[in-house]
C-alpha cells in the first residue's frame, strides 16, 4: 500500500527502530525490495535519485514502483532522493512520489531554508511528505557534521516530515574506518523530541554503529551503494556461470532478484531489531 513518511517514522522513533530506504533504478531491484518487505511484514522505503527525473527514467520507473506499492499489502513510500532543485520536486510529485527529499546542504543556509520550506508546501499541497537536510554527509567531500543548533533552527523554519543530518557516514564505500558521533545524534534527537531523524550513507557503516544511531533518534536509514552492488555483482556471477551462453533476459535476472530480496530482507530485520 502506498503511504508516506509520516505514517511509519513517527512510530518507528517511538519504538527505537528504523525502517530501511533503498534506491532502485530498474524494476528489479524494486521488485526484490516488494519481495522483501512482503516476506518480512514490515514497512520499506524506495528511492529514485533525482539523476533519474533528468531523462524519462524517472517518471517511467516511478509508474511501475506506483504499481508495485499499490499491490503490495506492507506500507510503501516512493521517494524523490535528494532532490536539488523545485522543478525536480514538481516532477517526482507529478509522477505520483509519496514523499520527496530537498537536498540544500550545500548550498547558504538561508537558500536551503527557501528550496526546503517550498518542497514541504508544495508535497504537503498533494498529502505527500518531505525531507529535508542540514549538515552535509560527504561523497568525495568534506563532511559537514550537523550541529544541535543548526538542527533546530533549521527545524523550526521548515517544518520538514523527516531531518537528515550529519554524524559522520558517508556517501558510497568507506575509504576509512569511520567515526560516527552517536553523541551528537542523541543531542539532537533530545532537542528535536519526536522530529524522526534521517541517516544517509547507511551502506558499510558498522551494525554497532547503527543500533547505536537507531537508540538515539534514527529512524530511516538510506541504502544505496552496497544494495546496487549486491546487484552487480549477482549479474557478475550469474553471467560468468553462462559461460559465453544465452539464456533468456528474464529467467537470467530470477536469481538476481532473488539475491538482492535476500540482501534487502537482511537489512530491514536488522534496523527493525527483530
Amino acid at each position: 500500500m502506498l503511504t508516506t513518511l509520516n505514517e511509519i517514522l513517527p512510530q518507528a522513533r517511538k519504538e527505537k527502530r528504523a525502517v530501511a530506504a533503498f534506491n532502485v533504478a530498474n524494476y528489479e531491484c524494486a521488485l526484490a525490495v516488494i519481495r522483501a518487505a512482503e516476506g518480512e511484514r514490515l514497512p520499506v522505503i524506495m528511492q529514485l535519485f533525482q539523476r533519474m527525473f533528468r531523462s524519462e527514467k524517472g517518471g517511467d520507473l516511478a509508474g511501475t514502483l506506483l504499481r508495485l506499492a499499490h499491490r503490495c499489502s506492507m506500507p510503501v513510500v516512493l521517494q524523490l532522493d535528494h532532490g536539488a532543485e523545485a522543478w525536480q520536486i514538481r516532477e517526482a510529485l507529478a509522477a505520483g512520489m509519496s514523499s520527496v527529499m530537498l537536498d540544500g546542504s550545500m548550498k547558504p543556509y538561508e537558500e536551503n531554508v527557501s528550496l526546503t520550506s517550498y518542497a514541504v508546501r508544495t508535497a504537503h499541497m498533494v498529502g505527500a511528505s518531505c525531507e529535508g537536510e542540514i549538515g552535509h554527509v560527504a561523497m568525495g567531500d568534506d563532511n559537514a557534521l550537523t550541529s544541535v543548533e543548526d538542527a533546530v533552527r533549521f527545524y523550526s523554519d521548515t517544518k520538514v516530515d523527516a531531518l537528515a543530518i550529519s554524524v559522520g557516514t558517508v556517501h558510497g564505500f568507506y575509504k576509512a574506518a569511520p567515526k560516527i558521533d552517536v553523541a551528537r545524534c542523541r543531542a539532537i534527537a533530545e532537542a528535536l523530541g519526536g522530529v524522526p531523524l534521517v541517516l544517509h550513507g547507511g551502506s558499510g557503516t558498522p551494525p554497532a554503529d547503527i543500533v547505536a544511531l537507531i537508540e538515539n533518534g534514527i529512524s530511516k536509514i538510506n541504502i544505496a551503494t552496497e544494495f546496487m552492488d549486491t546487484f552487480l555483482k549477482s549479474t557478475q556471477r550469474n553471467l560468468e556461470a553462462l559461460s559465453g551462453g544465452f539464456k533468456a533476459v528474464d529467467l537470467f535476472n530470477d536469481p538476481v532478484v532473488d539475491d538482492c530480496a535476500a540482501y534487502a530482507a537482511k537489512l530491514l530485520r536488522f534496523f527493525a531489531r527483530k
